[in-house]
């Protein structure tokens, strides 16, 4: 998983007032939290981390965040676990960052990447991705940018559970074994010229 350097900087103030002041700056407002830390407003330049982000688009990041308080700086690693985009506009309004030890597991969403082709869709079938993401938990640098899923052997009415997925090597999967990840649904063919033909024959 790779680490990318991010500067930010504590802010005193929070609300909405403050929030529309530091983006008329280039800023956006942003936070800080963890299982063993205090909820710590932050301010970071959406431009810079836009850049980050279109860079390392596909890619699990680790934040190496600088964080600057009144000239003081100290350094936090961090994920993050959710961004808020504007619903016009769809520019980046708020970001939040969860600060992780490279010592401890984590659980994060990771993107599931079906690979090979399905024997029922060779038939005619339909592959259907019902979990686009599995929630999975090991340590930081260990977080992959996908679990790939093969699907070569599914035929029409199969379907793969979490159950039947293995994980990487120090990871587990936190979700329900149960749950569904991925089938392959038969496809009926419609009958041909449809009932208004059915109909005009009739008469």
């Amino acid at each position: 998983m790779k680490q990318v350097p991010f500067t930010v900087e504590v802010r005193k103030k929070t609300g909405k007032e403050m929030a529309k002041k530091l983006r008329r700056q280039g800023l956006i407002p942003a936070i800080l939290y963890g299982p063993q830390t205090d909820p710590l407003p932050l301010a970071a330049k959406v431009n810079e981390l836009k850049r980050i982000l279109q860079r390392h688009r596909g890619e699990s990041l680790i934040f190496n965040l600088t964080v600057v308080d009144n000239g003081n700086t100290s350094q936090r690693m961090a994920l993050i676990k959710e961004l808020q985009y504007h619903p016009v506009t769809d520019e980046i309004i708020h970001a939040d960052f969860y600060e992780i030890r490279m010592d401890r597991p984590v659980e994060v969403d990771v993107p599931i990447k079906v690979v090979g082709k399905a024997k029922g869709v060779e038939k005619g079938g339909l592959l259907e991705l019902i979990m686009r993401e599995i929630t999975v938990s090991c340590l930081p640098n260990q977080i992959p940018d996908s679990i790939e899923v093969d699907v070569t052997e599914l035929d029409i009415g199969d379907t793969l559970h979490v159950r039947d997925l293995t994980p990487p090597e120090g990871m587990k999967f936190v979700e329900d074994p149960d749950e569904p990840v991925v089938t392959i649904i038969e496809v009926e063919a419609e009958s041909e010229g449809g009932e208004e033909t059915e109909g005009e024959s009739a008469a």
